[in-house]
Order: structure tokens, then sequence, then C-alpha cells
């Protein structure tokens, strides 16, 4: 699947008769959400379009080699003027304007330079929003902007959306689409836009490559995802050609961990937890870990990838960490015989990709209880007969293996014809 024409068309009609954009990824942003909006804000402002980027939480300062990084801001406008209109006939002509506040009441003081200014001549209305347009990128729902979501619901509802992501879970909200599930990332869907339009195609330069590779880099993990495809490769290589810093990149992403990073990796590892009969791997990093390593709730980015999806034998690996009081973040991540989105999306309202996905909870009592909450209720999903035998997940009633590792389980004997198992069905009957 790759983006319509008609989609691509409208995308640009809508850039081209709209000036005063915004620009926005998801809260609690990655590297792919923000680099794919600083590349639309790079293009914008090379169309002569007044854009603003924004970064809808604190600015994650391990990211700040991204070109046009110093752009970022981390709040919206408030809402339009209020304007005040004196037409001024019968040669009519100002000499001074002044206000005063008194009494909650704002006084404007015209003082006409000749001419006498009647109540008749004065017009009250609205100025221009601050935006006539927002771009909402990497982002499956408007819920995932956050507090930048919350506190201006009737920007959001009466400007119009062009929404541009990736992800499967998408509830294609906003007036124009431009959603690609087989790329990659963010990055990658932009690339493809830009490359169907002869001007935006010029004007890819070696920061804009840099900005679309980081994003196609960090969300196939330097091409190991199994999101990665021939065309991944493809658009690498061609932005690599159009002078993408590949090894800068990599040097900020990869090799630059700041020592309160790795205490909490180390934290996370620590705190490692296996059920090798379900083959269910989790660790969960609480505020109070973060409080005490001196680390900030996305320094926890990569422990899922780099360390805990390493553990061979299991089906699904979680990493949940208490981003505030009473509010959970759960990443996960799945072998080829589990379609993780899904099954987050029938527990918990999340979502994400087929092998890569997340959700959230808040409102609980003790972390570490909503977290053996969590664990066990996919457990028990998983656990199900009819899951399992086609799942193909051992369901053993002999003497448990060494929790310490987790076996390379036998695949099971199905009973009935191999194919596409919905496992959504399958949870229904629950």
């Amino acid at each position: 699947m790759t983006l319509s024409q008609p989609d691509i068309s409208a995308a640009a009609k809508a850039i081209e008769e709209h000036h005063r954009i915004l620009i926005t990824p998801h809260a609690n942003v990655d590297p792919d959400g923000l680099s794919s909006a600083l590349a639309l804000y790079h293009m914008l402002r090379a169309l002569g379009k007044d854009a603003t980027v924004i970064c809808p939480d604190t600015l994650p300062e391990s990211l700040n080699f991204l070109p046009g990084f110093a752009a970022l801001e981390e709040g919206v406008k408030e809402s339009e003027n209020f304007v005040v209109t004196i037409n001024l006939e019968d040669g009519i002509e100002v000499d001074k304007l002044r206000y005063t506040v008194e009494d909650n009441k704002v006084n404007i003081i015209v003082v006409p330079r000749k001419g006498r200014i009647k109540p008749s001549q004065v017009q009250l209305g609205a100025g221009e929003r601050p935006y006539d347009l927002i771009i909402v990128i990497d982002t499956a729902d408007l819920t995932l902007l956050g507090s930048l979501y919350t506190d201006h619901i009737d920007l959001f509802s009466e400007v119009p959306i062009l929404n541009i992501d990736h992800h499967i879970s998408n509830t294609r909200f906003g007036q124009i689409q431009l959603i690609d599930p087989t790329a990659a990332s963010a990055t990658e869907v932009l690339y493809q836009w830009f490359m169907q339009i002869p001007f935006y195609k010029e004007q890819i330069t070696p920061d804009l490559a840099t900005l679309l590779l980081t994003g196609l880099i960090t969300d196939t993990r330097s091409f190991q995802n199994p999101n990665t495809t021939p065309r991944s490769l493809e658009v690498a290589a061609d932005l690599l050609d159009r002078g993408a810093r590949q090894q800068e990149i990599i040097q900020h992403i990869y090799k630059t961990k700041p020592l309160s990073t790795l205490r909490i990796w180390g934290r996370a590892l620590n705190h490692l937890q296996i059920d090798a009969e379900a083959g269910v791997v989790w660790s969960a990093i609480s505020e109070e870990d973060l409080t005490e390593m001196g680390a900030d709730p996305k320094e926890t980015s990569g422990i899922l990838d780099e360390l805990i999806s390493t553990i061979p034998g299991a089906h699904i690996y979680i990493l949940f960490t208490e981003v505030a009081e009473k509010n959970l973040k759960a990443s996960a991540r799945s072998s080829a015989e589990v379609d993780i989105s899904q099954l987050a999306g029938k527990l918990f309202g999340g979502g994400g990709h087929a092998r890569a996905a997340g959700f959230k909870r808040s409102g609980y009592s003790n972390f570490q209880l909503e977290v053996l909450e969590c664990v066990q209720r996919i457990k028990e999903a998983l656990k199900k007969e009819e899951v399992s035998e086609n799942l193909e997940i051992p369901i053993t009633n002999h003497q448990s293996p060494n929790k310490s590792q987790i076996p390379n389980p036998k695949p099971a004997q199905p009973t009935k014809p191999s194919g596409p198992i919905d496992i959504i069905k399958e949870l229904g009957s629950s």
C-alpha cells in the first residue's frame, strides 16, 4: 500500500491554500515524530509559508542535533485577536491612539486630528486565527497529543487538519489524510509525498534528507525491525545520495548515552521479569526509579529494543514506564506469531504496528500492582486454549522450566488448517 494520487494532490492543495500552518507530533515524542515534524517545517518554510513547529512536551535535548531544533516551540499561540475597526469617513484623520484599563474595562481612546468619530462608524469582530491549517504527524489519534489537544479542543475542531501517519491503528481523523501503514516511519511517508511533487523534491537538501533518514533509522532500529522493507532501504539509499548525514545520526542516537541513561537502563535490567510458560518478558521503571537515577522518562527509550527484546524464545516483550504520578506508558514488541497492536487495542485501547505497539494506563493506586495486572491480562489472553494453539504458544502441564531463562519453544502441532488467525476474534469470545 502506498499513498494514493488523490490524497497526495489533496495534501498539496491544502498546503497551497493555507499560510499559517501549525505542525505537531505526538506527546512523549520520539525521534521519528520530531524529525518528521522538523522536515515538514523545513519544507513549508521553503514554500514561503508561515510555519510553526511545536513539541507538545519538554524538548528532548538528546535530539538537539536535528536541523531546525532551535525553531521548536513548546505551546500554541492563544486564540485570535479581538479587532476594533473605525471607518474613517468624510476626511476624518486620526491624531493619537491610547488605551487605559480600569475596573476590568479596556478604554480605547482615539483622538481625531480632523473631524468627529461617531459610534456608528465603529465595528467589532474577531481577527484572524493564529493558524489556518494544522498538520498532525506520526500520531494515530488526537488524544495522543496529550494536553496540547485537551487544552485546545476548539482549535482542533475549528481549524482543518492534515493527518500524516504510518500507524495501522490511525483513527483517520482530520479532513485530509496521508496514511501508509506499510511505511516503516512517518518520514518515509513524507519522502513518498515529497518525491511526487517536483518543487518539493527539489527542496530535499542535506539537512532535510538527514531529518528524513533519522526517522527511518530510528523506527526500523537501524533496519533490524520487521517493518523494514525493500522500499525502506531504497529510500535510505536515495537520502544518502542527497547528502543525509548517516554517521551524525548514528553517533547521536546510538553512541551518546548520558550517565543517567545508563543508570536507568541498569535499573530496568535489574527489574526484569520472565514468565517462560506464557512467553512474556517485562520490566518496569517507576517514577521513584527515575528520580533516584536522575533520569527523564524519555531516557528509557531504547531499553526495550536494545535490551529486553534481545531475550530469545519469548513472544511478547513489554517495558512499563511511570511517566507521571498515576500515569504509565507501556511499550511492547512481539514475535511474528502475535499481532501486538491488535492485542494492545483489545485489552487496553492501545495500538501501533503488528510487531511494535503501546498503551497507557492512569488513575491506578499502585504502579507495581498495575503492572502485574496488565501482565496478567496479557497472559490470560494468550493462555486461552484456542489462541495459544493457533499462535503456537506452548502451554505445558509438566514441571515448569527454570524461569531465569526462556527455552526455545517447540512448535505446537496444529490440529486445524494453518492460516492467518484473527486474535481479536478469538479474544472476543471472552
